[in-house]
């Protein structure tokens, strides 16, 4: 079993993944296996040579790869649901399709959660075209100066604001001043983190993990933000400075964005004992009956 498992939704974007698993190749830390849920329709993801090459250099380099077959799609919920349910290792990165990682970021997430001892360690995405956009108003930030403690961070909340950290590159700004050597590292308060957590499973799963998705309708967004706020209630969670990610700043695969989960489902859910039986979610006016689902494995 890896110590932890790299969990990858994948919609559309074979070439942003390719980049994304090519920074997975170059990471200081190896004990890891990498899983990837893919939604595509039309084809199948080993089978692209841009991927196809990524996953002959992560394999030689010892790397477990699992591909499945994921449809049909019901929403990043579900999807990550599914990823959730794959995991084995104690910790779990979700890592989406379109993230450049810096060498090092793997090893330092792990470092930093067990220091920690939180529900999750996020690294936060930099948008580097905006580099010259500089905006004093939105770069505040609460840097921990003991232990990282829970906190109930709630949609419109004055917490909430934090989130204006991660626009734009304001978090890359704030890094510059901050962290002036190798040393210089900071975790710091959080609203959310997107696209790049790393995660203590079994706490993850103890408050639901986001097995909600079933109270969702498929289009939908802020699962990610939903299941961070509950992990953070209970067990804490921080982001890491310096970040080391990047994102490639495509267009978003979710555009209909009026369901924000952590606007219609609460916050606050009861810890739940491993290999406690899952109670059904109240569904969302909308959510409608749920299809099946099929995961196949892939090679």
């Amino acid at each position: 079993m890896a110590t932890i498992d790299i969990l990858i939704p994948s919609y559309g974007r074979a070439t942003t993944l390719a980049v994304t698993l090519a920074s997975l190749i170059g990471q200081s830390f190896r004990d890891s296996r990498i899983v990837i849920s893919d939604q595509n329709d039309y084809f199948n993801l080993e089978m692209l040579p841009e991927i196809s090459a990524a996953l002959r250099v992560l394999r030689s380099h010892g790397h477990t790869v699992e591909i499945y077959k994921h449809l049909p799609r019901l929403g990043m919920a579900e999807q990550r649901h599914f990823l959730l349910e794959q995991a084995t290792a104690p910790y779990s990165l979700f890592l989406d399709d379109d993230v450049i990682l810096e060498p090092d970021v793997v090893q330092r997430m792990l470092a930093a959660i067990r220091a920690a001892g939180c529900g999750f360690v996020g690294s936060a995405l930099h948008g580097l075209s905006y580099l010259r956009d500089q905006r004093p108003h939105q770069q505040a930030i609460e840097l921990w100066t003991g232990p990282v403690e829970p906190e109930l961070v709630q949609f419109g909340d004055p917490a909430w604001a934090r989130h204006m950290l991660h626009n734009a590159a304001n978090l890359y700004h704030v890094q510059q001043r901050l962290c002036r050597s190798p040393e210089d590292q900071y975790l710091y308060k959080v609203a959310w983190v997107g696209g790049c957590v790393l995660y203590d499973t079994a706490k993850l799963r103890m408050v639901g993990g986001f097995e909600f998705w079933q109270a969702l309708p498929a289009d939908h967004c802020g699962e990610d933000v939903l299941a961070q706020l509950r992990v953070m209630a209970h067990f804490g969670g921080c982001g890491l400075l310096p970040s080391g990610a990047y994102h490639q700043e495509l267009p978003t695969t979710v555009p209909d964005r009026r369901t924000n989960a952590p606007e219609v489902l609460p916050i606050t859910v009861p810890l739940r004992q491993p290999g406690s039986a899952v109670r059904p979610s109240t569904p969302v006016a909308g959510a409608g009956p749920r299809g099946g689902r099929a995961g196949v494995r892939g090679a």
